[in-house]
């Protein structure tokens, strides 16, 4: 049996319209989700792979819980999806500060957020007191190490060609694979 706990405003979006998301989620992961105010118990079968199915379960719960949609949280329904969450207050001390930050990671119109996603293919969703990414396990190191040198007071300039050439250097290593 796995917890969690996500803020009451994202209960409505787990549940989904009518249950659907609720029952998608329970279907995909074979477990059972109860739903208490902001308290969340996810059971699952009871066999050696009810553990991985409850933290699958719980994973995608967290994601939505972090401000993700659920198509996106839904990716964490391949194994080849990880989810990371960092808290905010580990850079942050007051609430103005973390205003701040936020718009640091988010960028003027939403530039940066976007720069993070396009180049890393991770999702990235800044809410509440955290920034979440959702993305394939090689790929959201990258995202990560970004959005925390953004949060260390890196210019974005930095953090761009960070993302970038770790970008170029994903593609050279893919390429020397396909030519073995």
């Amino acid at each position: 049996m796995q917890y969690a706990k996500i803020p009451e405003e994202r209960t409505r979006v787990l549940i989904g319209e009518g249950g659907k998301t609720k029952r998608y989620i329970e279907k995909k992961t074979k477990t059972k989700i109860e739903i208490e105010e902001e308290l969340i118990t996810i059971d699952g079968e009871s066999n050696e792979s009810a553990s991985l199915h409850e933290w699958v379960a719980k994973d995608i719960v967290l994601a939505i819980g972090r401000g993700f949609n659920p198509a996106a949280a839904m990716k964490l329904l391949n194994e080849n999806y990880m989810l990371a969450v960092i808290p905010l207050r580990d850079f942050a001390h007051t609430k103005k500060a973390s205003v701040r930050i936020k718009g640091r990671i988010i960028g003027e119109g939403g530039r940066t957020r976007k720069f993070v996603e396009q180049t890393t293919g991770c999702y990235v969703s800044v809410y509440g007191k955290t920034v979440a990414l959702i993305g394939i396990y090689d790929d959201v190191p990258i995202a990560k190490e970004a959005v925390v040198m953004l949060l260390e007071g890196s210019p974005h300039s930095s953090v761009y060609k960070f993302l970038e050439r770790k970008r170029q250097e994903q593609l050279e290593d893919r390429r020397r694979a396909m030519s073995w």
